[in-house]
């Protein structure tokens, strides 16, 4: 079935009906309920019948605008039940089913926030999430028998249109939560307008034809598994082929395999999930796909990194993967979802900021707006310069359930010429002289390192690289202040059983050599033990908080000088006339009374200018070439002596002797 012809229906209602009277038996989704072989499908005739009766069900007690929280597994009912929300008028409240306290906690504060009244939900789930929510909620499970509600998928004999359609594109549609704070939801008010301007944009960008086949593993609660792999598959008019996060996590071949079985063309991701199929997918089960029908592989929800795209490329090259098929995008709740893009055709684009080659994100997207501002006066900046990404357009949210006055400060900010209202993103960017936004971070989660820009994901994605045994995406790069000055601090997740020096090692090294930043410590924790959001993201402030109260799960690091972490040596003194020339030259660097032999550089608050003051003291004691390297290798006064030591020098012991002795009364 074609496209939604122009004019375009003005809301999701109209474009349900309008699917299921005109391609009743066509297949809007299929949902692989065991990540691979077990398919459950349903037409878009049954999707409308199964939805028409969750509303009215929903209609026999309850008015349009009322709030419903929808707590499914991933899943055909989830479907069913958000669209007989839009069905009835009522405003759909996507969230997770609780996991744990921390989730508990958020849900809670979410139902408070939207003032929900009613709970949609499985028969599985009901007596579990019933008995954890506090607040006081109409429970029906959609999937129950006796309820009215088919159960989705199932074959109904009614037809489709029967009820008139009365949704308006005004209409707020549903509410969706972003993912951050758990003191401090917010509902973003999505109207049917801003959905159906958003998925034309995102039509005309990645799709274009109704052969095109969304692939998605993408959670069903946010905005780009909902919007981008749920709605847009139905205003395109071609089937989405779905899968739970949880089956990608655990086996990310699985999300390839469905590309290449049902000949998928869209199928979009965040960076980490490029990065997974390329640590976890291995020769043989490379050698059994097929990519070569994968026209759109968008990148976005975090930054796009050049080194993904490069090494995704080169790997899956040989099995039909086009390298013009990666699409990196930009986009957020505020703005519905997508901002910026490149349509399909045009390569990758990168263009350097800050001396560093980023990744363009392409240019925007429909009648939208983009303008990046400098921070200190509000007026655009130069291309090329950083700044706050400001965004306008029909795909703008209205601003933030019940937080008007929050609302306006975030979406009505207006440019000094008078121009807007914008909406003031929190992201951090640069446009080239073509208008392409590369996005280097989060304005609140801006690194100042002696007076340079740090970006936190370089911090953690060089960390990630440097050794395999720091999981993927779960590193947090933050600063604290230490003696009236901000030091880097780095919280990563390690595999069990790994060698916590050599990890320590190499990524010191390659902090220092990719970001020109030096650690002042790290932190090694447990596998799973980091905060993240509900939709996977690091939560660095939350991170720095636990660092700050002592309530991080250390398995190994370096604490800060002064404290003893567990199991590290007691301070020890010099044993030799080497080792008392280092430690003597090394706490007067520090401005220290005396070091211990097995006291970290790094650890110690080792810098790059102390380390080079290091190293050129030693040379101008000894005659002996000492570099950085030598500096990450051996980095205690003992080990430095040890190393030195096994190099062969032209002075003997009593010679060094002297030159102690000449150090001392100098």
């Amino acid at each position: 079935m074609p496209a939604i012809p122009s004019p375009t229906p003005p809301t999701l209602v109209h474009i349900l009906r309008d699917r299921a009277v005109g391609n009743p038996h066509g297949t809007a989704y299929v949902f692989l309920a065991d990540g691979e072989d077990d398919v459950r499908e349903i037409s878009y005739r049954h999707l409308y019948t199964a939805a028409a009766e969750v509303a009215g069900t929903l209609r026999t007690a309850h008015e349009p605008g009322e709030r419903a929280l929808l707590l499914f597994p991933p899943g055909l009912d989830y479907i069913t039940a958000f669209f007989g929300c839009l069905l009835a008028g009522v405003v759909a409240v996507p969230a997770y089913p609780p996991q744990d306290a921390r989730g508990l906690g958020r849900l809670n504060a979410i139902v408070a926030d939207a003032g929900a009244s009613i709970a949609l939900t499985t028969k599985d789930l009901l007596p579990l999430t019933r008995s954890a929510l506090d607040a006081p909620l109409e429970w029906i499970a959609t999937d129950a028998t006796g309820t009215g509600v088919p159960r989705a998928g199932a074959p109904s004999a009614s037809g489709a249109g029967s009820d008139p359609v009365t949704a308006r594109p005004g209409d707020l549609a549903f509410l969706q939560y972003t993912s951050g704070s758990t003191r401090l939801p917010r509902g973003v008010m999505l109207t049917h307008a801003n959905l159906v301007h958003n998925l034309r944009a995102i039509y005309r960008s990645f799709a274009g034809t109704a052969h095109d086949v969304m692939v998605s593993w993408l959670p069903p609660y946010h905005d780009m598994g909902l919007i981008g792999a749920i709605l847009e598959p139905l205003y395109g008019g071609f089937p989405g082929v779905l899968m739970s996060p949880l089956h990608f996590l655990q086996k990310p071949y699985r999300w390839l395999k469905a590309i290449s079985v049902h000949r998928g063309t869209i199928s979009p991701s965040p960076n980490f999930g490029y990065e997974l199929c390329l640590r976890k997918i291995d020769d043989r089960q490379r050698a059994s796909l097929d990519l070569s029908s994968w026209c759109a592989a968008v990148n976005g929800a975090e930054p796009v990194r050049v080194e993904t795209v490069e090494r995704f490329t080169e790997r899956f090259t040989p099995v039909g993967f086009d390298p013009a098929a990666f699409r990196p995008s930009y986009g957020l709740a505020e703005a519905t979802l997508l901002v910026t893009a490149d349509p399909l055709g045009e390569g990758v684009r990168r263009f350097p900021v800050e001396g560093v080659s980023r990744i363009a994100c392409g240019t925007a997207r429909g009648d939208q707006s983009v303008v990046v501002v400098d921070t200190a006066t509000l007026a655009p900046a130069a291309a090329g310069q950083v700044g706050e990404v400001w965004v306008s357009g029909p795909s703008v949210s209205q601003g933030y359930w019940g937080r008007p006055a929050e609302s306006t400060a975030l979406f009505g900010a207006t440019l000094p010429d008078g121009r807007g209202p914008y909406l003031r993103t929190g992201d951090l960017g640069a446009l080239d002289e073509k208008g392409a936004l590369a996005v280097t971070g989060r304005l609140k989660d801006l690194l100042i390192l002696r007076g340079r820009n740090v970006y936190p994901h370089d911090v953690e994605g060089a960390a990630e690289r440097s050794h395999p045994a720091l999981r993927p995406g779960c590193g947090a790069a933050f600063t604290v202040p230490v003696d009236g000055e901000e030091r880097l601090v780095l919280v990563f997740e390690a595999a069990d059983g790994a060698d916590t020096e050599a990890v320590a090692l190499a990524t010191r090294q390659a902090v220092r050599e990719d970001c020109d930043a030096d650690l002042h410590e790290l932190v090694l924790i447990p596998p799973r033990s980091i905060p993240k959001t509900s939709s996977g993201k690091i939560q660095r402030r939350a991170t720095r908080e636990a660092y700050l109260s002592g309530t991080l799960s250390r398995t190994g690091g370096w604490r800060p000088g002064g404290a003893t972490a567990p199991g590290a040596q007691a301070a020890v003194p010099p044993r030799t006339p080497l080792e008392s020339l280092i430690a003597r030259i090394w706490a007067e660097l520090l401005g220290q009374a005396e070091v211990g032999i097995h006291d970290d550089f790094f650890a110690s608050g080792a810098q790059s200018l102390l380390l080079s003051q290091l190293a050129v003291r030693i040379e101008a004691e000894l005659p002996v070439r000492v570099t950085a390297g030598d500096l990450f290798q051996a980095s205690t006064v003992a080990k430095l002596a040890e190393l030195l030591e096994s190099r062969p020098l032209t002075v003997d012991d009593e010679q060094v002797t002297g030159l102690i002795a000449r150090s001392d009364n100098g």
